[in-house]
């Protein structure tokens, strides 16, 4: 099932596991359990600590109603937590890979800071997550949750790839990939990052309410620069930050920031063409090959100052309890996907609601649905959903679309397009279970309407991520951190880059730039207070 060139980079990637890991397959009719078993046997060839065996008494999940192709990952002879039901190809591949590292202690794995708050939650659960081979978000999701699983002890993880669980599917009226379900609750719909989806197990499966549990503040020491963002702006700036010298922490829920959910890139100068993981990855690459202390997963909860005028450092407090101090604090936290913030939106995320056309409109097949936004990504979603849906109506706000002239023009030669223009979304509607329709107003003559649908994508660009510093430093009304030409907000020693600031034009290049002037402004302005 591998071809050579894969099987030759398994053999590098697990030559140095030292630890027995076994692939505990459930006994199964299913045709295309053969399928699997020549998957893993193809995987266990390249590693001496691997291998395949069936048994029915070691798969320690429930019954479903087809006897889907499923397997467990066993570490030492005892099971770890992680498991499979279906057949991990495709972008699933790669949750495989991960799934036997991790379980050897090999990659990226949680520091102990954030492994004892994984280990703070209530044990003795198990957590599925529903996905599409064909999904680019399922991944992470699949990923992260294995190693909050590996690390717990305590937890299991099943990922389900939704074709073998179509029954499942139905009875938990899920339409959206990955899902995440713990019992029949629906827990969370979408992309997430590792540090939302251990949030949302804290409010479903509680935290152990021991004194031994309970988080202690961890002082981790004061800091010349701490930069907040790990996307391309906040790369940037400690980068620059740790090569002039300074002693440098970046904090970030997740490395990459919204690079990790952009498709094809072609504006990099001198890159002529790259996908937003890729370059993630190569920041990542580059970052931690400088001595920077890179805290993932975590997320500010205070940040605390003295008067403007005093030189005194600040203090950021984490959401895991742990503190530190800097001198110079640079914000770099990019934006996030808007949300239109009408009744029905939240309720039905997951259930109707979308904002990944590629990830979820193979589940609309056949069906009507709506695009909400009419720039470049509203457009460009409109136009692939046509190929899969019967019907698509794209809604915007404005009088006009706002997308480039050329995607307009292939918009309007596709038949089965609708738009309106001047339209106010005002409610998305369901029927408990699923999205049935969407109300809107017509701006013009102030009439409410409303259509019926199956599905609705929300593409109206990208909010700030300023809310931990809207009461410190000076925003607009639009949530953008207003910065001077060189970074400075309004507050000494704080300084700001990328999409969340004022800085016009929303690219990777300027985000990038504007990370390493502001490095060298913090840097200016320390050598000129001497």
């Amino acid at each position: 099932m591998l071809d050579q060139t894969i099987i030759e980079q398994l053999k590098s990637h697990f030559a140095d596991i030292d630890v027995k890991i076994d692939f505990v397959v459930r006994p199964s009719e299913h045709p295309q359990q053969g399928e699997l078993m020549e998957l893993l046997e193809s995987v266990a060839s390249t590693s001496g600590a691997l291998s395949v065996r069936s048994d029915d008494a070691a798969f320690q999940q429930p019954d479903f109603a087809v006897a889907a192709p499923a397997f467990s990952i066993y570490k030492s002879g005892k099971p770890t937590g992680v498991n499979f039901i279906g057949i991990p190809g495709g972008h699933e591949f790669s949750s495989l890979i991960l799934a036997v590292l991790n379980t050897a202690g090999k990659g990226r794995l949680p520091d102990e800071g954030l492994a004892n708050r994984i280990r703070r939650l209530k044990g003795g659960q198990s957590v599925r997550t529903f996905i599409s081979l064909t999904c680019e978000n399922c991944p992470d999701v699949v990923q992260s949750l294995n190693q909050i699983a590996l690390v717990h002890g305590n937890l299991s993880h099943t990922m389900i790839d939704g074709q073998f669980a179509q029954a499942d599917l139905s009875s938990l009226n899920i339409q959206g990939v990955p899902s995440v379900v713990i019992g029949r609750d629906l827990i969370h719909s979408g992309r997430a990052s590792f540090i939302d989806l251990l949030a949302k197990l804290e409010d479903s499966l509680g935290i152990e309410n021991t004194a031994s549990s309970v988080a202690e503040k961890t002082n981790l020491g004061h800091f010349e620069v701490v930069v907040i963002g790990g996307g391309p702006a906040g790369a940037s700036a400690a980068i620059y930050s740790v090569r002039k010298g300074q002693k440098t922490a970046l904090i970030t829920d997740r490395m990459g920031g919204q690079l990790q959910e952009t498709k094809g890139i072609e504006n990099m100068i001198s890159v002529l063409y790259t996908e937003g993981q890729q370059l993630s990855a190569n920041i990542q690459e580059h970052l931690r090959s400088y001595p920077v202390t890179i805290l993932e997963h975590r997320r500010v909860a205070k940040i605390t100052t003295e008067s403007p005028e005093t030189k005194s450092p600040k203090e950021v407090t984490l959401d895991s309890g742990e503190i530190l101090t800097c001198d110079s604090l640079i914000i770099a936290t990019g934006a996030k996907w808007r949300e239109l913030g009408v009744p029905g939106e939240k309720e039905y995320i997951g259930r109707g609601v979308a904002f990944c056309p590629h990830c979820d409109g193979p589940y609309y097949k056949g069906k009507k649905v709506s695009v909400v936004g009419g720039g470049n990504s509203g457009v460009e979603a409109a136009i692939d959903l046509a190929g899969i849906c019967s019907e698509v109506t794209l809604f915007e706000f404005a009088d006009q679309l706002k997308a480039d002239d050329v995607l307009v023009k292939k918009l309007q030669s596709i038949s089965n397009i609708k738009v309106h223009t001047s339209a106010k979304t005002k409610a998305i509607l369901g029927n408990g279970e699923k999205v049935i329709g969407l109300k809107w107003e017509d701006r013009k003559d102030g009439t409410s309407q409303q259509v019926e649908l199956d599905g609705v994508f929300v593409q109206i660009g990208l909010s700030p991520n300023s809310a931990m510093v809207k009461d410190l430093v000076e925003t607009t009304k639009f949530g953008e951190i207003v910065v001077d030409g060189k970074g400075r907000t309004d507050i000494p020693g704080i300084y700001a880059a990328g999409d969340v600031t004022t800085v016009p034009f929303k690219q990777i290049i300027i985000a990038m730039g504007e990370g390493a002037k502001v490095a060298l402004t913090a840097f200016e302005d320390k050598m000129r207070a001497g």
